[in-house]
């Protein structure tokens, strides 16, 4: 499972003109599937996403984690982080996890979260969808699990 994380002071994802998830300072993580993932990959990658240290501390130097802030995680699912780009003009998705497959892990991810994290909120599976945030930094990094 991928995660490209990225440090906000805000975030948002609209579906069809509606808000369907929000979350002020935290992480806005867009989340790739791979057909090689399961429940451990998930449930991996959440630990590293709650715990990686990417906010800043009273020297400035970034020790603190999404926990050690409280602050909001928004999951937004993105099955092109998935692609191949290595060779061509074209992006090759043999790599991503099919529908029934990305759905399910992305769920799984979402009830995990929701179990283990006070502010949670998600993107849509299979929406088009407007994501907004404020990257505070900026900080991003690629989380594979």
């Amino acid at each position: 499972m991928i995660g490209l994380l990225q440090r906000v002071t805000e975030g948002r994802v609209v579906v069809d003109g509606h808000c369907v998830g929000e979350i002020a300072q935290g992480l806005v993580v867009l989340i790739g599937v791979q057909k090689t993932d399961d429940e451990a990959s998930t449930e991996r990658l959440l630990e590293r996403l709650l715990g990686y240290r990417v906010f800043p501390d009273e020297t400035g130097r970034m020790n603190l984690s999404l926990r050690d802030i409280d602050g909001g995680l928004l999951l937004v699912p993105q099955f092109t982080l998935a692609a191949n780009t290595q060779k061509g003009t074209r992006a090759g998705f043999s790599s991503a996890a099919d529908p029934v497959l990305g759905a399910r892990m992305f769920e799984h991810l979402m009830r995990q979260a929701k179990q283990n994290h006070q502010t949670v909120a998600s993107g849509e599976f299979g929406a088009d969808m407007q994501v907004s945030l404020t990257n505070d930094g900026p900080v991003t990094f690629w989380l594979e699990s």
